[in-house]
C-alpha cells in the first residue's frame, strides 16, 4: 500500500467518525431547541388533536435514543424524511437547493485561487515597494468586513450606480433550460446555449466575489507572509548567485515551499463556505442551501435541519480530503510520515 492511498484511508476514516459525531450532535441539539416542530409546522390554530397527530408521525412522543436509532435505520436507507418547510422530502430539496450552493462555492474558490495566490506573489516579489502596500491594503480590506457587506456593496456599485451586471437570480427569465444536474454551467452546454452559459455565469459574478473576498484576503496576506520568510533562506540566495530570473525564484523555488499553508487555509475557507453563504443568498436571491438551511432552522423543521447539517459536514470533510490529499502530493514529507514505524 502506497504512503498516499495510506494518508486517504486515514482520512476517510477519521472524517466517517466526525460524521457520525455530528450527526448525534445536530440530531439532540435540534431536539432541545424551545419550540413544538408539529405546533410551529400546523400553525396557531391547529387543534390539540392534529398537533399530536404530527407529533406521532414525527415520532416526537418517542425517547431522544429511540428517535436517533429510526434516524439512523432511515439514514441508511438514503431517507432523511419530509420537510415541513415545504411537505417534500428533504432528499428532494437538497437535490435541488444544493446544486446552486456547490457552483456558486466553486467559482468563489476559484477566485480564491486565482486572485489570491498571485496577489500574494506579487506582493512578496516587491516586498517594500508600493504594488506590495497595495495589495496589503486590498487584503486588509477584504478579511475585514464580513461577505454580506462585500454583497451589497457590489450590488449598490456594479448594479445600480453602474448597471453592469444583474441583481439576482442564476440566470436570466428569457431563457429556460432543462434541468439535467442541476448545474446550470453543465445544463447549459448540455443544451448547447452558449448564449445561457454567458449569461449564467454573468449572473455568478458578484455573489461569487463576495463570498471569495475574504479568502482572496488571507490567501494573499498569508502567500506573502510564507513567501517573504522563504525568500531569506539560503537556496534563495544561492539561486540568485547562479543568476536565475526573479520571476523564476518566485514562481518555482519560493511559491511552492509556501503554498502549503496558503492551500490549507482556501481548503477551510471553501468548505466554511458552504455553511457561510447563505446571507450572500439572501442579498442576490440566490437559490441555494445555505439560504435554504436558515429558512427550515426558524422553523425548527427538524428533518430539514439534520439533512442540511449533514451534507454541508460531509462536504466540507469531502474538501478537507482532498486538500490533506494535495499536500501530501506537494509535500513527501507528511506523506512518508503516515508509514507504520
Amino acid at each position: 500500500m502506497t504512503s498516499l492511498v495510506r494518508v486517504l484511508l486515514s482520512r476517510l476514516l477519521t472524517s466517517f467518525i466526525v460524521l457520525i459525531g455530528v450527526s448525534m450532535l445536530i440530531f439532540f441539539i435540534a431536539r432541545v431547541i424551545p419550540g413544538d416542530p408539529a405546533r410551529i409546522a400546523l400553525g396557531p390554530n391547529a387543534s390539540p388533536e392534529q398537533v399530536l397527530v404530527l407529533r406521532e408521525a414525527l415520532r416526537l412522543d418517542e425517547s431522544i435514543i429511540v428517535q436517533y436509532g429510526y434516524f439512523i435505520a432511515d439514514l441508511a436507507r438514503g431517507d432523511l424524511g419530509i420537510s415541513l418547510y415545504t411537505n417534500r422530502p428533504v432528499t428532494t430539496d437538497i437535490a435541488q437547493f444544493l446544486p446552486a450552493t456547490l457552483e456558486l462555492v466553486f467559482v468563489a474558490g476559484l477566485m480564491m485561487i486565482f486572485i489570491g495566490l498571485p496577489l500574494g506573489i506579487l506582493a512578496a516579489r516587491y516586498r517594500g515597494r508600493w504594488i506590495d502596500h497595495t495589495v496589503r491594503l486590498i487584503s486588509l480590506l477584504g478579511v475585514s468586513a464580513p461577505s454580506f457587506v462585500w454583497a451589497v456593496i457590489l450590488m449598490m456599485t456594479f448594479a445600480f450606480i453602474l448597471p453592469v451586471f444583474p441583481i439576482a437570480g442564476r440566470i436570466s427569465d428569457s431563457y429556460t433550460i432543462p434541468v439535467a444536474s442541476g448545474f446550470l454551467f453543465i445544463d447549459t452546454l448540455l443544451a448547447g446555449n452558449l448564449r445561457a452559459f454567458a449569461n449564467a455565469g454573468w449572473h455568478i459574478i458578484l455573489p461569487a466575489f463576495a463570498l471569495a473576498l475574504s479568502g482572496i484576503g488571507q490567501a494573499a496576506r498569508l502567500t506573502r507572509a510564507n513567501m517573504v520568510e522563504t525568500y531569506d533562506k539560503p537556496y534563495i540566495e544561492m539561486a540568485r548567485s547562479y543568476g536565475f530570473p526573479e520571476k523564476r525564484i518566485a514562481n518555482r523555488y519560493a511559491f511552492r515551499p509556501s503554498l502549503i499553508p496558503s492551500l490549507t487555509i482556501i481548503g477551510l475557507d471553501f468548505a466554511a463556505m458552504l455553511g457561510n453563504a447563505f446571507l450572500v443568498e439572501a442579498v442576490f436571491a440566490w437559490p441555494g442551501l445555505s439560504r435554504y438551511g436558515v429558512a427550515v432552522i426558524l422553523r425548527k423543521d427538524l428533518n430539514a435541519i439534520v439533512g442540511t447539517v449533514l451534507i454541508i459536514s460531509a462536504a466540507f470533510l469531502i474538501v478537507n480530503i482532498i486538500v490533506d490529499v494535495l499536500i501530501a502530493i506537494i509535500n513527501p514529507r507528511i506523506r512518508h510520515s503516515q508509514r507504520p514505524k
